[in-house]
């Protein structure tokens, strides 16, 4: 059972106490509950079944502008004072740092919105396993696949967050995640593929029959790939790669990376960026949503902030100590992006796949391939050749490459977006990409 909140709000209540009369000017703590528990099945049998129970304590103490961090799993009281003694001796000795620095008191959260995140239901393991083996029957039914994978985990999370200027705050989170892996083989050569789900309620999980034949029917899809040539040609990226691209972007849009003169999209607020057809939202308070938040891993508050609009770059994602770096308050993104999306596009999948007589459709991407200080992408990549319109036949060991600066620029979207994720975007075309190939 997760420990209730006042539990935790004692330990941290104690550890910034005890810190300030060690001779801290500024204390922040957090102190998190989590209870996991997983259940995995492979060939139609049981692999694995654990639960893990476990605590957590992050404390930062500030001797002026010296900061340090520690970490415990052990709340024990003896335990925590010698944490707060080395927390406190080790900032004694730590250089000063002009910008160390608990959040501006008038940008903390003032209220717990309740944002549907927590789903009191517990699955029960004989459950689990009864969803599992549904999801490996279905994912075998053709003799085409001959090895299964699949998993159930359910999280549950409750934490408090403090600080010596007076925040307190925390709430539960849950989670519920499944999946599946299927091998295809045929003449001797194998294929893989997957489907993933992860939602806050269990009642909106998807159905364990389609989490199995999705990820079969994905499998076979891919056997008997063929090689292409290199040539320029325009690449449609599926939704599960397309999130991708806005990850790129956020980690170029951090305050670290444009501080530090290490993102290719440096000094470029109020540029264009995207095509004016394209918005970029980050929106924390979305009910449900995976990475929704009252508050970032600092108590700042997080409102909906509009990173791209009409193509152009609006914001940056800022916390309190880069911020600092940059002259710009913090916006609530210590800890980067919550919910991260596209908005729609106008066309249709239909009328994408059909915008061109030939494109690459990409399914999978192998490695992270993308540098965000020159702003280049090179990738290792399978998918299927679209022609008039139709997938005509997979592909596989090939390369895309280009650079962001101009993939941005010559973006595409469907309007076919599910909020399935925590970064979410609609199946997009880049066209004229390189694609290396035999």
């Amino acid at each position: 059972m997760i420990r209730d909140q006042e539990f935790l709000r004692d330990i941290a209540s104690y550890c910034i106490e005890n810190s300030k009369k060690l001779g801290a000017t500024d204390v922040g703590v957090k102190v998190i509950h989590s209870v996991s528990e997983n259940v995995s099945f492979r060939n139609k049998k049981l692999d694995e079944s654990n639960r893990a129970d476990s605590f957590a304590v992050n404390l930062t103490t500030y001797i002026e502008k010296k900061k340090s961090s520690i970490n415990s799993s052990d709340l024990s009281k003896s335990n925590l004072e010698k944490l707060i003694e080395r927390c406190i001796d080790a900032t004694k000795i730590t250089p000063s740092d002009e910008n160390n620095s608990l959040p501006d008191k008038d940008l903390m959260s003032k209220e717990i919105r309740d944002l549907n995140l927590y789903d009191e239901t517990h699955y029960p393991n004989d459950k689990k396993i009864e969803f599992l083996k549904k999801v490996e029957e279905t994912a075998s039914t053709d003799e085409k696949i001959v090895n299964t994978e699949a998993g159930f985990t359910e999280n549950k999370n409750n934490f408090i967050l403090a600080n010596s200027n007076g925040f307190l705050g925390g709430y539960k989170t849950s989670n519920f995640s499944s999946s599946c892996v299927a091998v295809s083989r045929i003449n001797g050569a194998m294929e893989r593929d997957y489907e993933f789900g992860s939602t806050r309620f269990l009642q909106d999980m998807m159905k364990p029959e389609e989490i199995g034949k999705i990820a079969a029917d994905k499998a076979i899809k891919k056997l008997g790939p063929k090689k292409i040539k290199s040539e320029k040609i325009g690449v449609i990226f599926d939704k599960r790669i397309s999130k991708g691209i806005l990850s790129t972007l956020a980690s170029a849009i951090s305050a670290s990376a444009i501080a530090r003169g290490t993102s290719f999209l440096k000094d470029q607020i109020n540029s264009e960026v995207f095509p004016n057809s394209i918005n970029i939202i980050d929106d924390p308070k979305i009910e449900k949503g995976l990475g929704s938040q009252n508050f970032d891993s600092e108590g700042v508050e997080t409102n909906s902030l509009k990173l791209v609009e009409n193509g152009i770059l609006k914001n940056y994602l800022i916390d309190t100590y880069y911020g600092k770096k940059l002259n710009l308050k913090s916006n609530g993104r210590s800890g980067g992006t919550t919910n991260l999306y596209f908005e729609n596009g106008t066309l249709s999948f239909k009328n994408l796949l059909n915008s061109e007589k030939k494109f690459l459709y990409i399914t999978e991407t192998i490695g992270h391939g993308g540098n965000i200080i020159t702003g280049d992408y090179s990738v290792g990549a399978s998918g299927f050749m679209v022609e008039d319109g139709e997938l005509t036949y997979p592909v596989s060991e090939i390369t895309i490459a280009g650079n962001f600066k101009e993939m941005f620029k010559n973006i595409t979207l469907a309007n076919d977006l599910e909020m399935k994720y925590s970064t979410n975007a609609p199946t997009l075309l880049i066209n004229q990409m390189t694609v290396a190939g035999k």
